[in-house]
């Protein structure tokens, strides 16, 4: 019996709040059978994982998937780098936009089965500067306390 619909096996949260999203590419993943079995089972970390483009393919580096509990002399390499399987078109692109601009990489948001093929969800981002983003909301905070409290010493009629 074939699988039907999608069935997601793992989420990187994290990616939306330290990345800047700018696409979204869905690509298959090229996988062995003890990796498919330990995905079955909900174990896979995306959290290091990032993808790099090398003489034209998108691999995908970083991402863990556990040996599987039942597998012997077969079992995977848990960090080994895994191909991405992207259209042709999908792939120039991503490539093209990740080769143009230096502060940009490819981060995979989800890993899914789609009808029984292991699929995940990739993107190119650009790291999100905490420092200046939080400055910009204090300078706004401050000059957001300024305005009340100049507003309150005229109603009082002390300014």
């Amino acid at each position: 019996m074939k699988e039907k619909g999608r069935k997601v096996v793992a989420t990187n949260r994290k990616a939306r709040h330290n990345y800047t999203i700018l696409d979204t590419y869905e690509a298959g993943i090229a996988l062995v059978g003890t990796e498919v079995k330990s995905l079955r089972e909900g174990k896979v970390s995306l959290v290091d994982a990032f993808a790099t483009v090398d003489n034209g393919e998108v691999w995908l580096r970083g991402l863990h998937i556990p040996e599987f509990s039942h597998g012997g002399w077969t079992n995977h390499s848990p960090r080994r780098t895994r191909k991405l399987l992207l259209h042709k078109r999908g792939n120039r692109a991503s490539g093209r936009q990740v080769a143009r601009k230096a502060n940009q990489t490819l981060i995979p948001l989800s890993m899914y089965f789609s009808d029984g093929k292991g699929k995940g969800r990739a993107c190119p981002s650009r790291r999100v500067n905490r420092t200046t983003t939080n400055a910009r909301i204090w300078r706004g905070r401050t000059a957001e306390r300024e305005v009340t409290r100049e507003l309150g010493r005229r109603v009082k009629g002390m300014g």
